[in-house]
């Protein structure tokens, strides 16, 4: 098996192999590339989004972005994410249709060792410095709205419709939607009609 093949079943692998290392590489030109270009309606940024997420569904992303690989994430459609979001897609990340990320969003699939003697950095049998890693997909589904400044952590799914408040870090499953929170996140309640903005009058213009 495949330091890639390993990497992708959630097993420990060389991060330092050299097709995975080529790949990272690539895919972080292309966010540089991305980064670069200030102009929103420049068709290069659509370009580079094609290139570095294939199966991108449309999603329109403010940049700066990173992605460590881009191949690994997949958008819906109407997805929408704000400045500074960064994916560490080592296992597969899926978001679903009509999601919508805030400022400074982190999707963050490695996972290391707690021990110190097996998080730390070795030579392997290429003579290159590596280190024992392994990862854990995450799961945005359709419809959740994900706040400025969110973690979401390896192994994490978040249910469809489902709020996550700004600032959290979320470790564990979140349920269908709910409103949730924290570090560590957790479901604070159930969204409802009452969450409905038609009923805070004060956000429209009264009529005389």
């Amino acid at each position: 098996m495949t330091d890639k093949e390993k990497m992708l079943k959630g097993m420990i692998y060389d991060s330092s192999n050299e097709v995975l290392a080529t790949e990272r590489n690539r895919a972080h030109r292309l966010c540089a590339q991305f980064n670069k270009i200030e102009d929103d309606g420049d068709p290069q940024k659509r370009q580079i989004i094609d290139l570095l997420i294939p199966d991108n569904g449309g999603v329109y992303l403010q940049g700066p972005i990173f992605f460590d690989y881009g191949w690994n994430t997949t958008f819906g459609h109407r997805c929408y994410a704000n400045y500074n979001l960064c994916v560490l897609d080592v296992c597969l990340v899926t978001i679903g249709d009509d999601v919508m990320m805030g400022c400074n969003v982190s999707l963050m699939t490695p996972i290391h060792p707690l021990l110190f003697e097996e998080r730390k950095q070795y030579v392997n049998a290429h003579g290159r410095l590596t280190d024992r890693e392994y990862a854990k997909p995450i799961v945005i589904e359709a419809g959740c709205w994900i706040a400025s400044n969110v973690v979401i952590c390896g192994g994490v799914t978040i249910g469809s419709e489902s709020v996550i408040g700004a600032g959290s870090v979320v470790t564990k499953d979140i349920p269908r939607g709910v409103f949730a929170a924290g570090n560590p996140c957790r479901v604070i309640r159930k969204i409802t009609a009452r969450d409905s903005i038609y009923l805070k009058k004060d956000l429209f213009q009264k009529r005389r």
